[in-house]
């Protein structure tokens, strides 16, 4: 083979030599890009829905143990309808008094996004308007929290199952 020959032969193999699978590559990138996706969605998007009990009543009435929900903190619910389930929190404000409200407000609930709790507010996770806990059931209409009627019972807090009801609409029920 003449010298020329072997030049030709080598800028040939430069270019038609396989430098790596373009599928493999393409199916590597997209692995990361759903692994990422998948914890974005853990750490922003399941922390809305991370937590939320289901509940059931009893004789018309919803019975939550004081106990289990006077720490301070919001605690997510769900009352399940045959149309879908109708979600509320109830939080024991800075006051010391234990309120409750639909996970939804009058402006934001069609985004069905509800509710987060920084500190002593609870935020909006459609526009992030804050609201004091101490006004949560005291405070109604526009991004305010919707009230949820609620009494201390003993040592429980109830919630009839008839108001849970009256929010459904809320939740497109």
């Amino acid at each position: 083979m003449s010298k020329q020959d072997s030049n030709r032969q080598d800028k040939k193999e430069q270019f038609t030599a396989t430098k790596g699978s373009g599928a493999g590559k393409f199916v590597g990138l997209l692995t990361i890009l759903v692994v990422a996706a998948v914890a974005v969605w853990l750490v922003l998007g399941q922390g809305a829905t991370d937590g939320i009990a289901s509940v059931k009543a009893e004789n018309g009435v919803v019975n939550l143990k004081v106990a289990d929900i006077d720490d301070g903190r919001a605690h997510y619910f769900k009352f399940a309808t045959a149309k879908g389930d109708i979600g509320f929190f109830v939080v024991k404000s800075v006051d010391g008094v234990i309120r409750a409200a639909f996970d939804a407000c009058d402006v934001c609930y069609r985004e069905k996004k509800g509710y987060r709790q920084q500190g002593d507010f609870m935020v909006c996770n459609n526009c992030e308007q804050q609201f004091r806990t101490d006004l949560v059931n005291e405070v109604k209409g526009g991004c305010n929290p919707a009230p949820l009627a609620r009494s201390i019972n003993g040592g429980h807090l109830s919630i009839a199952q008839a108001d849970i009801l009256k929010g459904g609409w809320y939740f497109g029920i």
